[in-house]
């Protein structure tokens, strides 16, 4: 059994050690006696080399130095200095991500894990991996980064759990972008708790948890608690060195600014954050720097200004093969066509990112994108591009909470604070719009048909595919909700009713109430408007249960603050 050197490198076992010195003698034109001398014998290194014995870590030191190698490359094959080429090529991989387009990167990434595997080196290893993660978050792989993500913590179990907060944040990150917001929370939220019950204060581990949390705790409008995360990710900073974390922070925290209507302050936090990428060179973050101040500029009501930021956006994505965030965008960008009075523009930026959906089959969920005047989030933080819900979070405690149970994924309160008495107990205890949806699946043309036509004359085919409950979900309903409005406005009432029912089976998943509590509001009005009154109800009574029912908007005790 082959054991470990002092270095902690593992030893090969005495015949591999044999023929290697050996090689390096026949190599070298030495005799067995010149080896051995002065402190060993010719006969020892006969022994040796033809593997019936073990070299002591005297007698391998002695024997390198003869041969002109190093210890560790006697003992393991390994050159002592492997592991900081590794190392080195890793940085160069990571400038290549910055500035480049993720599916070059990734192809390095994928050999230095390959190799480093080879020479079991674990450190370089797990830091492949989570390059690898990072490009395929990236270039929209969401299913496979999950995959990358979930193997650096295994590589790196026995380590200190500071060293898996970034796979952690990682794969938090890949679900927030399925639409999964609440799993999303509970492995943030988890950690965190780990890292305060251990004592293990680690400030950029922290802060970058704290960061990573805001954009899901907005999009399932636990406001309070986002603005929480928000507060302690500022009092973090100062002592964080990492420029890139500071810069992620100040993107995050402009989201909760934004919420607040504190619109000049959240505009001066991220252009901080784009001044530190600027200087850092890392393209696909400026780019997330100017997407968000769009939506700034779309909420303050300047649309001009919005769409050059977000088409900037657009361009630098798109340059570097960023395909998710790229076609989110575009769902961003075409909100502000629509909302400029632009409509066909707008149309043509989203049908193509919904073709191969199907209408009520949970293709995909919503960014929140609402009509002018609505939402108070911001998107652009880590891709998710979601706004956070529409400017409530429901019966919650202070902290953004109502007690539930976060650790299974589901709330364990009662919740229905909404329908306690009164008159709307009544509705909240009636039908759901999903029949009304359900018998919309499935049909000739409508939806599909327009989509299909659009990408085929788009003249391309997508690089990612299109936009789905597995990739790039919020904005996927945001898709569909957008098109349901443009229809609605030039008449056509029946595909408007398609897109809100295939955005209201995306939604669903992915646990952002405020948006569907809107979706359903849009859906109710459709109805009301064309005399349909008991579904109109229904769609009411959906969006009611979504914003007051146990298990989705409900989230635990918040996690211990750390001593600051």
């Amino acid at each position: 059994m082959a054991e470990s050197s002092p270095e902690g490198a593992r030893l090969d076992d005495p015949a591999e050690i044999g023929r290697r010195v050996l090689r390096l003698r026949t190599e070298r034109g030495l005799t067995q006696r010149q080896l051995a001398e002065p402190a060993y014998t010719p006969a020892y290194v006969s022994t040796l080399e033809s593997g019936r014995v073990r070299p002591s870590e005297a007698a391998l030191r002695h024997l390198a130095g003869r041969l002109g190698v190093g210890y560790e490359e006697l003992a393991t094959g390994r050159p002592a200095r492997l592991g900081t080429e590794l190392r080195l090529r890793l940085t160069d991989a990571r400038r290549a991500l910055a500035t480049g387009a993720p599916e070059d990167a990734a192809a390095v990434f994928r050999a230095l894990r390959d190799e480093a595997a080879a020479h079991e080196l674990v450190p370089e290893q797990a830091a492949a991996l989570q390059g690898l993660g990072d490009c395929l978050l990236e270039s929209g792989d969401l299913g496979e980064a999950r995959d990358c993500f979930a193997a650096v913590e295994r590589l790196l179990a026995d380590e200190p759990l500071p060293r898996r907060v970034p796979a952690i944040r990682g794969r938090a990150t890949a679900h927030l972008l399925t639409g999964e917001l609440r799993y999303a929370c509970y492995l943030l939220e988890t950690a965190l708790d780990e890292l305060n019950a251990s004592g293990l204060h680690d400030p950029d581990a922290l802060l970058l948890l704290y960061t990573a949390s805001i954009a899901p705790y907005m999009d399932m409008g636990a406001h309070a608690r986002a603005a929480h995360a928000a507060e302690l990710a500022l009092a973090l900073a100062p002592r964080v060195s990492d420029p890139a974390l500071v810069a992620h922070m100040h993107r995050g925290v402009a989201r909760t600014l934004i919420a607040e209507g504190r619109t000049a302050e959240a505009d001066a936090s991220l252009a901080k954050a784009q001044e530190l990428y600027q200087h850092l060179h890392i393209r696909t973050e400026l780019a997330h720097c100017h997407w968000m101040r769009g939506y700034v500029h779309a909420q303050d009501g300047d649309l001009e200004s919005a769409e050059r930021e977000l088409r900037t956006a657009r361009d630098m994505l798109a340059s570097k093969r960023a395909a998710l965030f790229t076609e989110q965008v575009e769902v961003e960008l075409a909100d502000v066509l629509r909302r400029r009075g632009r409509p066909s523009e707008a149309e043509a930026l989203l049908l193509p990112l919904v073709v191969g959906t199907r209408a009520g089959a949970g293709a995909g969920t919503d960014t929140g994108i609402r009509a002018e005047g609505e939402g108070d989030g911001a998107y652009g933080d880590d891709g998710d591009g979601s706004d956070g819900g529409d400017g409530s979070d429901g019966s919650k405690d202070s902290d953004g909470s109502d007690g539930g149970d976060r650790r299974d994924g589901r709330g364990t309160g009662d919740g229905r604070d909404t329908c306690d008495g009164g008159d709307v107990r009544d509705t909240c205890d009636g039908g759901d719009v999903r029949d009304t949806c359900d018998g919309r699946d499935g049909r000739d043309g409508g939806v599909h048909g327009e989509a299909a036509q659009a990408d085929e004359g788009r003249g391309h085919a997508r690089d990612g595919g299109p936009l789905g409950a597995e990739r790039g979900a919020v904005h996927a309903g945001g898709a569909h909700r957008l098109l349901g409005l443009i229809a609605e406005e030039r008449g056509d009432t029946e595909i408007a009713e398609e897109h809100y029912c295939a955005a209201l089976s995306l939604l669903e998943r992915s646990s952002a109430a405020g948006d569907l509590a809107d979706l359903c509001r849009l859906l109710g009005d459709l109805f009301r408007r064309t005399g349909r009154v008991e579904a109109a109800l229904d769609a009411y009574r959906t969006g009611l249960g979504h914003r007051a029912a146990p298990g989705t908007t409900t989230l635990g005790p918040a996690p211990a603050t750390p001593p600051l």
